[in-house]
């Protein structure tokens, strides 16, 4: 990635190599150099894309002498489940992971009547620090392998399939990048990620891109490679101010990418891919919710093919950020409807279950939450 994409992570020890790290051509030569016939890669990302399997003493297609060997090498455990939680009568529920390092991450499934969404983590911590957000506070730990990011869609793809989550049987519907983590910050990562996700089985899960949804707090060039990536999954911008003056202390990485270069990064992917922009702004109380931000937001946006969700802030313990009042977030949707823009808030889920991004990766770690 160009050098103004590069963030500081630790030096770490790397996860083990998992065939989601692959691609087909990948696969079949790590399987090659197994001892192992080419074609034995086909079957492996059959039975993990196309029936979720995970164990190799379970799939009776391979030689019995080859399943612990080719389990070890290419499907090793990647992601332990620490805590479930639930709440909203079951219908979300965030999964606290912890990788072979005993780093710790989080996603969330969201049951709805017409579709099932989980929201995924790309990095364990953050580096954006942006101070309302826990995992921002927290700082990045490390990224994600590729493996990490897609194993917590197929677990959770695994539990929804055989009835293991609240409402029964289903199956995953859309995947939001909008989890622990600046998405575009672990570009490479990210990509692969997505090609795994949206690939035909065996090559990956067979999901479409435009069910794929990716955040990002407004990393203006790699915005830009991905509008050349000849891709349709949707964009989405953490604004959150529509003034350079309040995004440079909400939005940190603003003081190197300001509001207007951001926005018109999103409408050159608007145009090319024919996508419409998600624009995520958090209600923040007297900080971002004056009526006269809603009117420069609609200002920016009427006219443009976005879409604002505004998102009642779900407060981090001991944070002085909490949620606009009820009546301010009414004459914000308002004004923005004014200015013809398409608008809605948010269905905030999961306020009882350390529901912000980080808050119980934090909580189980004992790390501070908030600012």
């Amino acid at each position: 990635m160009p050098a103004e994409l590069t963030f500081a992570e630790p030096r770490r020890a790397k996860p083990p190599r998992h065939l989601a790290d692959l691609g087909p051509q990948e696969l079949a030569a790590a399987v090659t150099e197994l001892g192992e016939k080419s074609f034995r890669g086909k079957q492996l990302a059959q039975h993990y894309y196309g029936s979720l399997e995970s164990d190799t003493t379970r799939m009776t297609d391979l030689p019995t002498a080859s399943r612990e060997r080719l389990g070890d090498e290419l499907l090793p455990p990647l992601l332990t489940p620490v805590r479930h939680v639930t709440c909203d009568d079951g219908q979300t529920r965030k999964t606290l992971w912890r990788a072979f390092d005993n780093v710790m991450f989080e996603s969330v499934l969201m049951r709805y009547p017409d579709r099932n969404t989980l929201c995924v983590s790309s990095q364990a911590g953050c580096g954006m620090n942006c101070p309302f957000c826990a995992t921002g506070q927290a700082g990045l730990t490390r990224n994600l392998s590729t493996a990490e990011i897609v194993d917590q869609v197929v677990s959770v793809a695994r539990d929804l399939a055989n009835g293991e989550v609240e409402g029964g049987p289903g199956r995953l519907s859309n995947i939001v990048f909008m989890g622990m983590g600046e998405p575009l910050a672990n570009y490479q990562r990210l990509l692969r990620a997505v090609r795994r996700l949206t690939d035909p089985v065996p090559g990956g899960l067979g999901m479409s891109q435009r069910s794929v949804t990716v955040s990002t707090v407004g990393l203006v060039p790699a915005i830009e490679r991905l509008t050349a990536e000849d891709m349709r999954v949707r964009l989405a911008v953490s604004l959150h101010a529509p003034d350079d003056e309040l995004r440079d202390e909400l939005v940190p990485v603003n003081t190197r990418w300001k509001v207007n270069e951001v926005l018109d990064a999103a409408w050159r992917y608007a145009e090319t891919t024919g996508r419409r922009v998600s624009i995520e702004y958090a209600l923040i109380r007297d900080i971002n919710d004056q009526a006269w931000r809603a009117d420069t937001l609609g200002r920016l946006l009427r006219g443009r093919l976005a879409h604002v969700n505004l998102i009642p802030l779900n407060p981090t313990p001991g944070s002085k950020w909490t949620a606009s009042r009820p009546e301010d977030e009414r004459t914000f949707l308002r004004t923005l409807e004014g200015h013809g823009v398409p608008v809605t808030i948010r269905d905030t889920r999961g306020q009882e279950i350390d529901g912000a991004c980080g808050q119980l990766a934090a909580s189980q770690q004992g790390q501070p939450t908030g600012s």
